[in-house]
């Protein structure tokens, strides 16, 4: 699953191409990827694109609303009319982005007025979901949401760490009702930041700790977000093109065996909460300070 800077990046450029046009005509070839009326879609422009966590949300003219959650292998593919433009590939990247379309990973097409946007989805996990732009903030699955860094200040962080306090600090953070929008990779950025070992128990955190900790998972998502996000095996920025953020800035995710960059101790690969975490065990103490 893409983590939050690799759907803000896919936002910013779908933004790029399809704002103000309007939807002229859409198939649903997958009836487990579309819900709700299709409809009331056609004939609406696409006014505005917002993310809340990895959710995008088209907001359209006529007060209607979808929202697209690629999961773990969406993607959205934009062809323009005039094949000397600009198109765009954002998600899981397979052949398709480079394909004729539509082809057997097709589950909606947009016709708009200058293009088309595909939504292909091999495992058919993701969705599009029509939802009035009004209730868009009240539906279940964005009000579970926790706030994200940038929203979250530090007393409100520490409290929520506090609600948990028997349960090892990077599951906490991993979970999305408590602070949305750190994944692994983020989660282990941020903790090696912050100087505290992933698996300590959140009741172990001091609160200049989880200041720190706050801070440090800001940081590393606005450096991955101008850097294009992650990418990783899965997830390309909007122009197929591949973030850079691990090879410019990651300090310890997937730097197993190699130097910490502030002390010189070998890097290491462990297992918490039932994922693969990278460490500097010198910076990153088991033991609370």
């Amino acid at each position: 699953m893409p983590e939050l800077p690799e759907v803000e990046t896919i936002r910013r450029g779908l933004c790029g191409f399809c704002l103000q046009q309007k939807i002229k005509r859409i198939e649903v070839r997958s009836d487990k990827s579309f819900i709700g009326p299709k409809e009331i879609l056609i004939g609406q422009r696409i006014d505005d694109i917002r993310r809340f966590g990895k959710a995008l949300v088209f907001d359209l003219t006529g007060n209607v609303s979808m929202m697209i959650h690629l999961r773990m292998t969406g993607q959205l593919i934009y062809r323009p009319n005039n094949k000397k433009s600009d198109s765009f590939a954002g998600g899981h990247p397979t052949d398709s982005f480079f394909a004729e379309l539509p082809d057997k990973q097709t589950r909606v097409i947009f016709e708009l007025e200058k293009g088309t946007l595909f939504f292909n989805d091999q495992r058919k996990f993701g969705f599009v979901k029509v939802i009035p732009t009004e209730e868009v903030e009240e539906d279940s699955f964005i009000k579970s949401l926790a706030p994200e860094p940038w929203d979250m200040d530090s007393e409100d962080f520490y409290e929520r760490l506090m609600r948990h306090k028997n349960s090892c600090i990077k599951a906490v953070i991993l979970d999305q009702k408590i602070i949305c929008g750190l994944g692994n990779i983020y989660a282990d950025e941020a903790l090696f930041d912050a100087k505290i070992h992933p698996a300590r128990l959140a009741g172990t955190v001091t609160k200049k700790e989880a200041d720190r900790l706050l801070d440090g998972a800001k940081k590393v998502m606005e450096a991955s977000i101008n850097s294009g996000g992650s990418t990783m095996a899965t997830y390309v920025k909007a122009d197929g093109t591949k973030g850079d953020y691990l090879r410019l800035f990651a300090k310890v995710f997937r730097r197993e065996g190699e130097p910490c960059e502030r002390c010189g101790t070998e890097i290491e690969k462990i297992r918490v909460a039932g994922r693969g975490t990278h460490i500097c065990p010198a910076c990153q103490k088991r033991s609370a300070k």
